[in-house]
């Protein structure tokens, strides 16, 4: 039998055609009313891990078809206070930053400012004759030269092999901090290897800055979080905003509970302005937010009759682009452009679709778009030191209960 591997569901530009696991053909039915009121389970499944301690509180999101089916929150914003979590609520969204760096990529290849191929040198001269370390030792490193450039391809896969150095000021500008990525030698050939890279992210944020000639938190203010009613979308939150903000926890050294922790790189301030964007990781947001983004993305890059991005960019954005690299934090899965994609559904994705795309943060947040479902699945949680936030019990649980309350 041959398998249809369909990224968004309304792909206009022809076919992927991949031998996967779902049959030609199949889409989700529509959630029927039942179904709908099943999600009551997604919060009841969700409180277990407030009442044992695990996280303070979550905030959870379904939507389907164009439409948010529930958003609840369980647990706390603020342990010590006994605030409430609320469905509005702020978070540290993280690496779940990456995917929206990519689209900003994506939105100037659209247009024809660049091409995901080009050598990260013809936008950033910082990086041109860049060094490979060939060998170290304790005494010595031997560099050379790698066989060919980094390209924008390679950060958006993180392939690249650029180290990940500290910033030299807690408030470096993205011109600043590439220079530090430029001068240190690659890990590895281009292309030969995966290997997360906040610093290959960061990268991209300073190439949409030079192409777009505007700063990054600009260009994805006017070009993404305006158009798509992103109002809560900001590296910068406002004291109202922070009035909303979940607060941070971790397990404690000893015993059972939660700690109150910060957010490790957030220094200055949360409005302080002279603090750069980090395209990598430095936003925060709400769920209804995250979903919105996602919504545009199943929609082939229309959100509400305007078109943000290309159905052609979305294809690409979200196609494996790895090959048999092993990549991502658990089994089965390949990454595209900026976006983990699940290529083999196993372990915590068992219950999700080949082509779901999206993507995780360091504190358990987590979002996911699976195509062949039409559907949306937004994990808002604050937990510091996670073994695996990308393989966490939460996230298995919270998509494992609202597949099965939809029929999967």
């Amino acid at each position: 039998m041959q398998y249809l591997f369909a990224w968004p569901r309304r792909l206009r530009w022809g076919c992927l055609f991949y031998l996967l696991a779902l049959p030609v053909g199949l889409r989700a039915a529509p959630a029927s009313p039942a179904a709908t009121a099943r999600l009551e389970a997604v919060p009841r499944a969700m409180q277990r891990f407030v009442d044992d301690r695990t996280i303070a509180g979550a905030v959870m999101l379904v939507a389907r078809h164009d439409r948010v089916l529930r958003v609840d929150a369980v647990g706390w914003a603020d342990l010590a206070a006994r605030r409430p979590l609320r469905p509005d609520a702020l978070f540290w969204i993280a690496s779940m930053t990456k995917p929206m760096t990519a689209v900003a990529v994506l939105m100037l290849q659209d247009e024809g400012r660049l091409s995901v191929d080009d050598p990260v040198e013809k936008h950033l001269p910082e990086f041109k004759g860049q060094w490979l370390l060939a060998e170290s030792a304790t005494t010595r490193r031997v560099l050379v030269r790698p066989t060919r450039p980094v390209t924008l391809r390679d950060l958006l896969t993180h392939t690249s092999g650029l180290s990940d150095v500290p910033a030299p000021r807690w408030d470096a500008t993205l011109a600043e901090l590439v220079v530090a990525y430029a001068c240190e030698p690659l890990r590895f050939e281009p292309g030969s290897r995966w290997e997360y890279s906040n610093a290959g992210i960061n990268t991209l944020g300073r190439v949409v800055e030079v192409v777009a000639s505007e700063s990054f938190a600009d260009f994805l203010e006017r070009r993404l979080f305006r158009p798509l009613g992103m109002r809560d979308t900001t590296f910068w939150p406002t004291p109202a905003q922070a009035k909303r903000l979940a607060k941070a926890y971790r397990q404690k050294a000893e015993g059972a509970g939660l700690e109150e922790t910060g957010i490790f790189f957030l220094e200055g301030g949360l409005s302080d302005r002279r603090r750069a964007p980090r395209p990598a990781g430095g936003l925060f947001s709400t769920a209804a937010d995250v979903a919105r983004f996602y919504q545009m993305m199943l929609g082939d890059g229309v959100w509400r009759g305007r078109r943000l991005l290309s159905p052609r960019a979305v294809a690409e954005l979200t196609r494996p682009q790895t090959g048999e690299l092993k990549t991502g934090f658990v089994e089965g899965m390949s990454f595209g452009l900026g976006f983990a994609v699940v290529k083999e559904p196993r372990g915590v994705t068992a219950m999700l679709s080949p082509g779901t795309f999206g993507h995780g943060g360091a504190y358990g947040t987590q979002s996911w778009a699976d195509p062949w479902q039409d559907l949306i699945c937004v994990l808002m949680i604050q937990r510091a030191g996670l073994p695996n936030a990308d393989n966490s019990e939460v996230r298995r649980v919270f998509q494992q209960t609202v597949l099965d309350a939809l029929g999967r």
